[in-house]
């Protein structure tokens, strides 16, 4: 499984990354939006993206936007430290699997990323 980290902070997304490489997981990074977005045209073959909400600059719910319409077979999990269910409930609008809160449990998170590459290959499947 190929999976982006997008989170502004870095402490954070680079332990989350090596987390995930202790489990199997082939994990890249980006700082940002715009560089996740930069990254996955450069880089084919992704499963999945954990997508921060709250990032300077181009913000989760846009990247979604993004993400969604130019790599639809990438399954998006939305990650985020403040609680708001509007802001949930609309990245489930916009086609992200799921919705996760900060600070993360990563036997979750591995959970959540396998069942959303699981859910983008059975829908991508004939007669799905």
């Amino acid at each position: 499984m190929k999976v982006l980290l997008v989170d502004d902070e870095l402490d954070f997304r680079e332990t989350l990354a090596k987390r995930l490489m202790r489990r199997g997981i082939e994990a890249a990074t980006a700082p940002g939006a715009v560089e996740a977005l930069a990254w996955m045209k450069q880089n084919p073959g992704l499963d999945a993206v954990v997508l921060d909400v709250k990032m300077p600059g181009m913000d989760g719910i846009e990247a979604l936007k993004h993400v969604a319409a130019s790599h639809p077979g990438v399954a998006v999990l939305m990650l985020s430290g403040h609680a708001h269910v509007e802001t949930a409930m609309k990245g489930l609008e916009l086609g992200a699997f799921d919705y996760l809160m900060k600070p993360v449990d990563i036997e979750e998170l591995v959970f959540k990323l396998q069942d959303a590459c699981e859910h983008k290959a059975l829908k991508g499947k004939p007669g799905s």
